[in-house]
């Protein structure tokens, strides 16, 4: 046994060295695994803050179609007024030809249309005053009394008869 002393002896500092040596390895593999759980809370937390924010988006986008719906029926109020409103001002236009879901498309049919029924005023105007028939008989015109006597031209004025 005093023999395998000496080995024992150096196997006992080799195993001791190793043993140093997994402790170290242990210890920074500890602290690895702290940092690694620090950056994992970390990132958990960035995360949580995320959501909460997806969350408040969601809402703000759900609010957000509910206002663009309502904008969106008023406009199509608006422009029902508005298409109403050039119905009653422009009486002489029919209704029936001013179209359009916009102002801009509302304003351009009702120029085209007022521009049809000036085309049809004209025309109907123009044939009217081609057919223009005078009222009544026409104009009397005063006889000629140059071509009678002068007893003719008294008889006349007294009312008596030729």
């Amino acid at each position: 046994m005093a023999e395998r002393e000496p080995e024992i002896s150096v196997e006992l500092e080799a195993t001791r060295g190793e043993l140093e040596r997994v402790r170290q390895e242990k210890d920074n593999l500890a602290r690895e695994l702290e940092a690694r759980d620090a950056a994992i809370a970390e990132l958990k937390q960035a995360l949580a803050s995320k959501d909460s924010e997806i969350v408040i988006l969601k809402q703000t986008i759900v609010e957000s179609e509910k206002k663009l719906a309502e904008i969106n029926n008023m406009l199509a109020q608006a422009i029902a007024s508005y298409k109403a409103l050039v119905v009653r001002t422009n009486p002489e236009v029919p209704a029936e030809l001013i179209t359009g879901d916009t102002i801009e498309a509302i304003d351009q049919s009702r120029e085209k249309a007022r521009a049809l029924v000036d085309q049809v005023r004209q025309g109907v105007e123009a044939e009217i005053a081609k057919a223009k028939v005078p009222f009544g008989a026409p104009p009397r015109a005063p006889i000629d009394l140059s071509a009678l006597s002068a007893r003719e031209k008294i008889q006349y004025a007294i009312g008596g008869k030729k």
